[in-house]
């Protein structure tokens, strides 16, 4: 492999680590003021930095600061201190691999050579993702096992029970799209979901299967062990799960590995029902030839949505105190904010301008790309955390009665019609 391909392998493993390691402390953030907001309070305002609250999210770098110092202390009851200190590392292991797979945009053509743009190059796709986001399942029983806890266990246990109700499910949903897309690559299906249905339909998975879109996020929301399906992990009534006997930063790699899983699972639905890192209409083919036109549209689009933004943040980020260094935080970051403006615009009219050659109109198609897949994948996750905080959970029994007698049989029917339709016209 040249330098450029190596170049391109390392940035792909670094936009993968940021956008699931270094996603976590935003993703926090996010689900404790959508949490206020549903429950009509403030979530949190206050932590700063010299002033800088950043809207709560520098609480989320306080938290995390707090697990990594905190003292680590192992219950004396525990035998197993091996496998009890090895169960999270496994639940974030998987979930990191689980995202590896997942493309960030189109194949990238530079000087005709062809890049993946995903962590791991491989076509394994969704079959990767099964692999590793059901193996996941046995850090949480182990640790379950190993903490010689009775609600630890009967969190494990739950993990279990819950992992052989909704696996069938969510393997049938993506049989079910292999059908539809004839690949297992994720990659693949993303390109078949930029065309258009009746010349103006985009051909989303989502339109072309709603029932396996639904199976399969309902299974999603069981694998990332999200509410209303967090039942290793019901406080209510088996104190912590699972994860009652951890503390400090083992018990943060649970809570670092469920955001991540989220994350992983919210790019994998995003790629196959969503279309992906596809802007609507435009296929990169498309986008490609419409460059100039898209990236003047941005120009004068991206100041406007920024002056406006400046102007909420003016006026609702106001403190009681005239002397308050919170109060010049809006000041400073609107210099931030103008300073980006200009340096995107001035970076977009060089790529339209001066270095107008296949390679730079193949790099800038990726970069909108993959700004449209953050835009979806944050967008996803926050279906997930809009979930969390409408829908009461489920008795574990109650998953297992919606899983074997209602999405099963559901599945399988829509399985065996797709197929026939599929078969019958030759699709």
């Amino acid at each position: 492999m040249n330098t450029l391909g190596i170049s391109i392998v390392l940035i792909n493993i670094l936009v993968a680590v940021l956008l699931s390691l270094g996603g976590v402390p935003v993703l926090v953030w996010l689900e404790r003021r959508v949490a206020g907001f549903i429950q009509d309070r403030s979530g949190p305002n206050r932590c700063n930095i010299g002033g800088f609250r950043l809207g709560g999210l520098i609480q989320s770098f306080a938290d995390m600061l707090k697990l990594v110092f905190k003292e680590d202390i192992v219950p004396a009851h525990i035998k197993k201190r091996f496998l009890f200190s090895l169960a999270p590392t496994i639940v974030l292991f998987c979930a990191i691999l689980t995202f590896s797979v997942i493309p960030f945009a189109d194949d990238i053509v530079i000087n005709g050579k062809r890049y993946m743009l995903q962590a791991l190059p491989t076509d394994m796709g969704i079959i990767w993702f099964l692999a590793f986001a059901g193996l996941s399942v046995y850090g949480i029983i182990l640790a379950g096992w190993s903490s010689d806890n009775k609600y630890s266990l009967l969190g494990g246990l739950r993990a279990s029970a819950s992992t052989i109700s909704y696996e069938p499910i969510m393997a049938l949903s993506v049989i079910t799209m292999i059908v539809i897309y004839g690949t297992i690559s994720l990659n693949d299906m993303a390109v078949k979901q930029s065309h258009l249905i009746l010349g103006f339909i985009p051909a989303w998975g989502v339109l072309l299967q709603p029932i396996a879109a639904i199976t399969f996020i309902v299974s999603a929301f069981a694998e990332a062990n999200r509410t209303p399906f967090d039942l290793a992990e019901g406080e209510s009534e088996i104190v912590g799960g699972f994860h009652t006997e951890y503390g400090a930063m083992k018990f943060g790699l649970f809570f670092v590995g469920e955001y991540v899983a989220m994350s992983a699972s919210s790019g994998v639905i995003v790629s196959m029902f969503f279309g992906g890192y596809n802007i609507p209409w435009l296929s990169t083919e498309s986008l490609k030839s419409h460059i100039s036109i898209i990236s003047y549209a941005i120009m004068v689009l991206l100041p406007i949505l920024s002056y406006f933004f400046i102007k909420w943040m003016y006026k609702n980020n106001r403190w009681k105190k005239a002397d308050d260094k919170r109060n010049k935080e809006s000041a400073i970051l609107a210099k931030v904010i103008i300073g980006l403006n200009i340096a995107l615009i001035l970076l977009l009219l060089y790529f339209n301008l001066v270095a107008k050659t296949p390679n730079s109109v193949s790099v800038l198609t990726a970069l909108l790309q993959f700004g449209t897949f953050i835009i979806k994948l944050f967008m996803m996750n926050l279906v997930y955390i809009w979930v969390r905080w409408t829908l009461p959970r489920f008795r574990y029994d109650q998953l297992q009665t919606l899983c074997w007698k209602y999405l099963l049989p559901i599945s399988i029917g829509n399985l065996f019609i797709t197929s026939l339709v599929v078969v019958g016209f030759g699709l």
